[in-house]
């Protein structure tokens, strides 16, 4: 009897290839599973199951992890601001932790002795991959076939087409993985440390050019509303403001980072609508937030993004900086204004009833009603104090 082995699949070249290995080279009975954590249509999903099947699959499953994502993972990067270097967004290593999870789940549910997965030996998806099964399901053993042969793209391509799969291999060239909080492309160029990706490696195309003005509402940190329009739930929201969005090119950029196995990495993403939320929400909270609130943010955000981002999801110490984050968005709610043009956008400005610039108290610059200059006098002197203690005793006053 031949042996089940879970692959994780999203019917790109790396998975193409562990699909005709597995079933023709080893002879396992393959039961592929894709994660759809919010890139794929219905359309492209019936088309990834077609290939599946004519890659000789036993059978083909279907997650649909978008909510899911959003509710355990990309909401708390929404309420952190999480950008890794400055720069990214977390669209794919975020979505990586939810899919890896799916998919240990589905091999314990049907009880398969492998799990097996594209990633190769460069990069973080391996270690996100393997930790997480090696964590929630321990017993199963895990295939790698592209890391343990030591695969090139090229060689891969070569591969499949001696064994007759056609793929549009021009496009296989680039690594594309789309999800909802954004999509990463990888190619010849991001293993460079120079080179920019061509415009044709893009997903997107830039076909917009007229400026325009959105109106994002949020309640208690989550986007809830565009304009006028208003959705029962943020992913939605989130996929809305993706399609006005990304057709003017925002969001576009190349990520330069530290991976988990010590060396530094290149990759290309898109992630319109992501970068608009995080600088929009994160502006409104500059309004709306203490300064303390705000500083704590910054430092425990960092933290969660970056043992995200290396796979630790279900270390326990997420949950409790999860009820951190979560507590303090109880007053971030009101509307930011946000104006969108050809590669760039600009936050506007932003209305909200918990506005701590408010001026009932004082125009900064300006004017105040709420204390004299005598009282800044007095101030000021005792908050300087033992600063000028330290001159005096020291002898630099």
């Amino acid at each position: 009897m031949k042996k089940k082995v879970v692959l994780a699949y999203s019917g790109g070249l790396d998975t193409s290839f562990c699909c005709i290995y597995l079933t023709r080279d080893l002879g396992y009975e393959v039961h592929s599973v894709i994660v759809n954590t919010g890139g794929f249509s219905d359309e492209e999903l019936k088309g990834v199951e077609e290939r599946a099947y004519q890659m000789g699959v036993t059978s083909h499953h279907v997650v649909d992890e978008t909510e899911n994502f959003y509710n355990t993972c990309v909401r708390f990067l929404i309420y952190g601001n999480v950008l890794k270097n400055n720069t990214y967004p977390l669209s794919v290593s975020a979505e990586r932790v939810s899919q890896a999870t799916a998919i240990a789940n589905y091999a314990k549910e049907i009880g398969a002795e492998f799990v097996a997965h594209g990633s190769t030996g460069a990069g973080n998806d391996q270690v996100r991959f393997d930790m997480i099964f090696n964590i929630l399901v321990p017993e199963v053993q895990i295939i790698t076939p592209i890391r343990d042969l030591k695969l090139s793209r090229e060689e891969e391509i070569e591969y499949l087409k001696k064994h007759g799969v056609e793929m549009n291999f021009e496009k296989a060239k680039y690594s594309i993985n789309k999800g909802i909080w954004g999509t990463s492309v990888g190619g010849k160029e991001t293993l460079t440390s120079n080179l920019s990706l061509p415009e044709e490696a893009w997903p997107t195309q830039v076909s917009a050019s007229e400026p325009k003005t959105l109106e994002l509402v949020f309640e208690q940190g989550e986007l809830v509303g565009i304009d006028n329009e208003k959705y029962d739930h943020p992913t939605k929201a989130i996929q809305a403001l993706q399609a006005i969005a990304q057709p003017y090119g925002i969001g576009r950029d190349i990520h330069v980072g530290d991976t988990i196995i010590g060396i530094k990495g290149r990759v290309g993403f898109e992630a319109a609508a992501p970068m608009v939320i995080i600088k929009a929400h994160h502006t409104l909270e500059k309004h709306v937030l203490t300064k303390w609130q705000l500083s704590w943010k910054d430092q425990l955000s960092a933290f969660y993004g970056n043992w995200l981002h290396e796979g630790q999801f279900h270390d326990p110490i997420m949950r409790n900086m999860e009820a951190f984050l979560a507590d303090t968005q109880k007053n971030v709610s009101g509307k930011v204004f946000v104006e969108l043009h050809p590669y760039r956008f600009q936050v506007v400005g932003i209305e909200s009833d918990h506005d701590l610039m408010s001026n009932k108290f004082g125009s900064y610059g300006e004017m105040n009603n709420s204390w004299s200059g005598e009282d800044v006098k007095g101030f000021s002197k005792i908050f300087g104090n033992q600063v000028m203690i330290y001159h005096k005793v020291n002898g630099q006053a």
